[in-house]
């Protein structure tokens, strides 16, 4: 029995070293990023879906997914909240192709999770920035190609959406707002620690390389199938992501993993099934998949 304890006391501090490390590491970084988050959510982000809201009477033409799908990574929304806000887009009579550009950045990419993927160094960053930008302008050029003036979404039923910073005074907006982020993703970064801690104690790092290194397709493809099951939260992933890529996961690999992560999440999921319909719900599984294998390999390939 005092073996067993001996052993137990062992284990649980070398999971609270791991643990301890990758808190200290990261902390920092979640907590700016959510001051990020909720300063631009208070403050910025009725200028932002302004602006998206004007170009419903541009005539940009195709040129819209450019800026479609800027302001989709700049929008603070989650998707239970882009939704509604495209739906009153779509009745103000926005294009399709700007509205898939914005909703597919959105899913991807927000200011807060800019913040916490300085973590990954500065390459994950670009990577990630430019790999959201380019899936949002595919998803608008496809959906231009292959529909052709066809509505693609299914917005019946969903209203405007209803803000919660409604408090006049701004500090309290802001303090409010701070506390949802908080609760929201405080409970998913430390279960992304957590993991990390676990995976850096009993998943050797020859197992990690063989699984995710190198430039093949197949550590490519381990790590699109492995976002899917495993993405909680952005914030939560980051730690994971961290300690993979220090033990030889290839940035192609985490490239992948970045897309179809967020992309197969379950609430957007959920969200996507409503709007998209059986068929097109399918076609987005797919074009997700294929987009993060063509990224991930092409990653490989530049970098």
């Amino acid at each position: 029995m005092t073996e067993v304890l001996d052993i137990l006391h062992r284990e649980f501090v070398y999971l609270w070293y791991y643990f301890d490390v990758q808190l200290r590491q990261i902390f920092g970084y979640w907590v700016l990023g959510i001051l990020l988050g909720s300063c631009v959510s208070v403050f910025l982000k009725d200028k932002i879906h302004g602006l998206l809201r004007a170009m419903s009477g541009s005539r940009m033409g195709l040129w819209g997914i450019v800026p479609a799908s800027l302001l989709g990574i700049a929008s603070p929304l989650c998707m239970y909240g882009t939704i509604p806000l495209a739906a009153s887009f779509s009745r103000s009579g926005m294009r399709d192709e700007w509205l898939a550009s914005f909703m597919m950045c959105s899913i991807l990419l927000n200011p807060q999770l800019i913040l916490y993927s300085t973590t990954l160094g500065m390459t994950a960053l670009a990577v990630r920035l430019v790999s959201c930008f380019l899936c949002g302008i595919a998803a608008g050029l496809l959906i231009r190609a292959f529909r052709r003036g066809k509505p693609f979404f299914r917005f019946d039923g969903f209203d405007e959406p209803v803000g919660r910073d409604t408090d006049p005074n701004p500090a309290l907006r802001l303090l409010k707002n701070i506390g949802r982020n908080v609760k929201a993703t405080g409970p998913y970064f430390l279960l992304g620690v957590l993991l990390s801690a676990l995976f850096q104690r009993y998943v050797p790092q020859d197992l990690l390389t063989a699984a995710f290194g190198g430039s093949e397709a197949f550590g490519v493809l381990m790590a699109a199938t492995i976002g899917v099951p495993l993405y909680a939260c952005g914030g939560g992933t980051i730690p994971l992501l961290q300690a993979w890529l220090m033990d030889g996961m290839s940035m192609g690999s985490a490239a992948a993993f970045m897309i179809t992560g967020p992309s197969t999440k379950i609430t957007n999921l959920g969200a996507l099934k409503i709007v998209l319909g059986l068929k097109h719900f399918l076609l987005y599984l797919a074009f997700v998949m294929a987009f993060s294998l063509l990224t991930g390999l092409a990653v490989n390939l530049l970098i």
